[in-house]
């Protein structure tokens, strides 16, 4: 479907509003269960998209993800929407085309703008993700450092692929949490409840107040290592008697 053209001074003058084709289909590949968001995230570098501007905001919209509806509210920072994600944090929507853009709200502005910008844009307001389409066909949640990465318009090396948490990251979180006293074991796993679960063998006979001590030096440890920081989306913590 044709969008309308996009306003003759943009320096997209030339952009008819429809999506990119190697977006479009990275985001068919997601829907059918055949790609991944790091497939589209590498298909969105260095092309456009598009940021909503509405007149008046409402209180609240829809994210469509994983297949279930979450009631997020709606903020603004001159003019542009963003969405509270149901983790709380912030999302910049971006569209693909004009026609997702009116599926989603008929009286949004298409603003268009490269996706590093916009990426850039929404680390500045602090804003850690974006998420493409929010009104479908397929909608898509970009993590953090897939933001960051495109904002410095540089490739995303997820964490977490098909063959489990990225050797590196491994390596750098059983470096940070080793040395921590009372800490036996250490590995680093796909999450359930975030991107990376860090798996910590403790000695036993802790109780309650020792245990969280140590919980609270791991976590200490693993803020402090600027890999973990820029690569891994969220963390974590299982705790568990050495065997």
């Amino acid at each position: 479907m044709t969008g309308r053209e996009l306003p003759p001074s943009s320096p997209f003058a030339g952009d008819d509003g429809t999506a990119d084709p190697a977006v479009a289909a990275a985001l068919d590949a997601l829907r059918d269960g055949s790609g991944t968001v790091a497939a589209l995230v590498d298909a969105l570098a260095g092309t456009r998209v598009l940021v909503p501007v509405l007149a008046e905001l409402e209180v609240e919209d829809v994210i469509v993800h994983g297949g279930h509806e979450h009631t997020v509210d709606k903020e603004a920072s001159a003019g542009i929407v963003a969405l509270q994600a149901p983790d709380g944090r912030t999302a910049l929507p971006v569209f693909t085309s004009v026609a997702t853009m009116a599926a989603w709200r008929a009286d949004a502005r298409p603003v268009p703008s490269d996706v590093a910008r916009a990426a850039l844009s929404a680390v500045t307001e602090g804003w850690e993700v974006l998420v493409v389409d929010p009104g479908g066909p397929t909608t898509a949640l970009v993590p953090r450092p897939a933001v960051w990465a495109l904002a410095q318009q540089e490739r995303w090396r997820p964490a977490v692929t098909g063959d489990g948490v990225d050797p590196q990251v491994r390596d750098a979180i059983v470096a940070a949490v080793a040395p921590v006293p009372c800490v036996v074991t250490v590995d680093a796993v796909p999450g359930t409840r975030a991107e990376v679960a860090v798996v910590v063998g403790l000695v036993g006979g802790l109780d309650r107040a020792g245990l969280d001590a140590v919980l609270a030096q791991v976590n200490a440890a693993l803020a402090g290592v600027e890999l973990v920081a820029t690569r891994v989306d969220s963390l974590e913590l299982r705790p568990r008697a050495a065997g």
